[in-house]
């Protein structure tokens, strides 16, 4: 069996994470790669019901209401269903999937309910969890966009407006949010993923410049 390459962008909230994920299809689409997409979670199909009402608020306002081991159960269901009924045997023979989101979202978000002497706990029983019991594949690369909380905040504010809606419960949460940012820190050099600095004194680099370096990190990735 040919496995095929899994690339997973990662990052907080507001990082940039769905415009760079855009630039690259279209970039490898010129290109003429074949390859296909995915983003987590999958909330128009019924494996996100229970991420729609977490999200909702329906058990509890605040993020931490559902302990981080319960609300990653949520997230994991919809990624392994949409394994077994959309890209398992593609990726099997070969083919190359890019995903905005993954189990990685996890490590992220619901790592951050935890104290700090527990985190590195969290982060071994998530791995065990979702890649060896629940068999999803390991990503062969973690693009990890980090920006500071500030601009992270500037960034959804302006989501709100132009979009015509509302930040969810996590989204709304400024605290939660600056966490989340350490914790992803901590994630990703936990899971030996590759970190992507969005801004540089104090101000966001161009979508450009950032798309640029993801591009050639995937560039040596598939050639690997």
């Amino acid at each position: 069996m040919n496995m095929g390459k899994l690339i997973v962008f990662e990052g907080t909230d507001g990082s940039g994470k769905s415009t760079q994920f855009s630039l690259l299809t279209k970039r490898l689409q010129a290109m003429q790669v074949d390859f296909r997409t995915m983003v987590f979670p999958q909330y128009s199909e019924p494996s996100s019901a229970l991420i729609r009402m977490y999200l909702g608020g329906e058990f509890g306002t605040r993020p931490s209401d559902v302990n981080a081991y319960a609300a990653s159960t949520f997230y994991a269901v919809d990624r392994y269903a949409s394994y077994r009924k959309v890209w398992r045997e593609y990726y099997q023979n070969g083919g190359l999937m890019l995903s905005d989101r993954y189990t990685t979202s996890n490590a992220v978000h619901q790592a951050s309910k935890e104290p700090d002497e527990t985190r590195e706990e969290f982060f071994r029983w998530l791995y065990d969890f979702e890649y060896h019991h629940m068999e999803l594949p390991k990503p062969d690369i973690v693009i990890y966009l980090d920006v500071p909380t500030e601009l992270t905040g500037q960034m959804l504010r302006r989501r709100e407006h132009d979009t015509h809606t509302h930040a969810d419960i996590h989204e709304q949460n400024m605290d939660y949010l600056r966490l989340c940012r350490k914790t992803g820190l901590e994630a990703a050099r936990f899971y030996g993923w590759t970190i992507i600095n969005c801004a540089r004194d104090g101000k966001m680099r161009s979508i450009e410049d950032i798309h640029n370096e993801i591009f050639e990190l995937v560039r040596t990735c598939l050639e690997g």
